[in-house]
């Protein structure tokens, strides 16, 4: 049951409205790059501000460069949060939507709902067919529903593979299905749940079919819950394809989300949001590649060796050995969504890129991320500045109207980019017209 004062909150942030003004020019951010200069840590003036959503305006789309061109590929969804597109075309959407939040303070509660982050979950996977290719979806079906907050979707052979909160779980699927009633089988049992939008629980395959990689954000901030509470959490987990021979194939990540494999390299990469309460520079979220046994600071260093001062002297041995991130992408940006792009169907210098998508932040004075950015790799590793390539979420950023907000990417057969905006309940498409 829910309980009134969340349908209360619920129903208070359905009736926000209000026009959606100008974009305002946005400074770049600190601790960006792959030596970013890092402030102390500033646990004094904490920073609670939260967007207030308020749709797109009839007409008005995401921004992106010259060249390119933004379509809405389906309309009037119910939280699109995750993307993942099947060799036929047709195109899957996670619905999720966190029910609530670990902290129980009512202003807190309140300005999530109206930010989008937190309210009733449809928790359905829904899926988008454009059968003449014309860019838009024309028919959606409910594909599966009663699933438990679903996220990353993976399907290998005739097996569709769901990351619910609470476990991974596995469903016969044939090439054109439209509705799945099989109940599915628990493939793998997770802790559910989490600090904030920790919830999230993604999944990939390996390149080679066999095994499972799964993403686990943390129970906490900052540890402050207890090591008990975080076993298997702050990680990446390997398995195989029926859940057996589970390993952490990488720890120390507070909240991995995003998932990829580099195409040159092979390495698999993840997007990590780091953690609250050290002031509006502290600490960078980030992108980087994930060594195997690797141990990445959470909770006790943030990028690299940088002791936490919540976690001082705890585990000396561990901060000894934790891996710097690869690229720095801002404090409290929310960076979610991954994707390496091939190149096909955009200009020349988008080859072997990646796209991040960054939900954007609460816990900084001034708000920043609310757009998808465009990283360049040569050789494997970044090779360049973040560049904005998708803007216009945020309406307005000194009230905080903001008209969406970007969370999953996906890359379709004829090169285009698809980004759900769970917000803004759209995913929009973005096409080049100058290759």
């Amino acid at each position: 049951m829910h309980s009134t004062k969340l349908i209360a909150a619920l129903l208070t942030a359905s009736s926000l409205t209000g026009p959606a003004l100008a974009q305002q020019p946005t400074a770049e951010l600190p601790g960006i790059g792959p030596s970013p200069t890092l402030p102390k840590p500033d646990q004094a003036s904490p920073a609670a501000r939260f967007a207030r959503v308020v749709g797109w305006p009839e007409g008005r789309t995401p921004k992106a460069p010259d060249g390119f061109k933004v379509t809405a590929f389906a309309r009037n969804l119910d939280s699109p949060r995750w993307l993942h597109v099947l060799p036929n075309g047709d195109v899957l959407t996670a619905e999720a939507r966190s029910l609530s939040t670990s902290n129980s303070e009512p202003a807190k509660r309140q300005g999530m709902v109206a930010s989008g982050s937190i309210g009733i979950s449809p928790n359905r996977i829904v899926l988008l067919r454009d059968a003449d290719r014309d860019g838009v979806a024309e028919t959606r079906h409910v594909l599966i529903e009663n699933l438990n907050l679903p996220f990353g979707m993976a399907l290998i052979g005739e097996q569709l593979y769901v990351a619910n909160t609470d476990g991974v779980m596995r469903f016969p699927y044939k090439p054109g299905q439209t509705r799945i009633e099989d109940p599915g089988t628990l493939v793998l049992e997770l802790q559910a749940g989490g600090y904030n939008n920790h919830w999230t629980r993604n999944l990939i395959v390996s390149p080679d079919g066999s095994k499972l990689y799964i993403s686990v954000g943390s129970s906490s901030n900052a540890g402050e819950n207890g090591a008990d509470e975080e076993v298997r959490r702050a990680n990446i987990l390997q398995v195989d394809l029926d859940g057996a021979n589970e390993k952490i194939f990488a720890s120390g990540l507070r909240n991995p989300v995003g998932m990829a494999f580099e195409p040159t390299t092979g390495a698999l990469w993840t997007a990590v949001n780091e953690r609250d309460g050290f002031g509006d520079d502290l600490v960078p979220d980030y992108i980087t590649s994930v060594r195997e046994g690797g141990f990445y600071g959470w909770p006790y260093s943030y990028y690299g060796r940088n002791e936490d001062p919540r976690q001082k002297g705890k585990r000396a041995d561990l901060v000894a050995r934790a891996i710097v991130p690869d690229y720095a992408l801002g404090a409290h940006t929310a960076s979610l969504g991954l994707a390496f792009h091939d190149g096909q169907g955009m200009p020349e210098r988008y080859r072997g890129g990646a796209f991040v998508a960054q939900r954007g932040s609460w816990n900084r004075s001034a708000f920043s991320g609310y757009k998808v950015v465009f990283v360049p790799f040569q050789g494997g590793m970044p090779s360049g500045k973040p560049e904005d390539f998708l803007t216009g979420f945020m309406a307005d950023s000194h009230s905080g109207e903001t008209n969406g907000r970007p969370v999953g990417l996906a890359t379709m057969p004829d090169g285009s980019l698809l980004v759900s905006d769970d917000a803004g309940n759209t995913v929009w498409r973005v096409e080049s017209v100058r290759r």
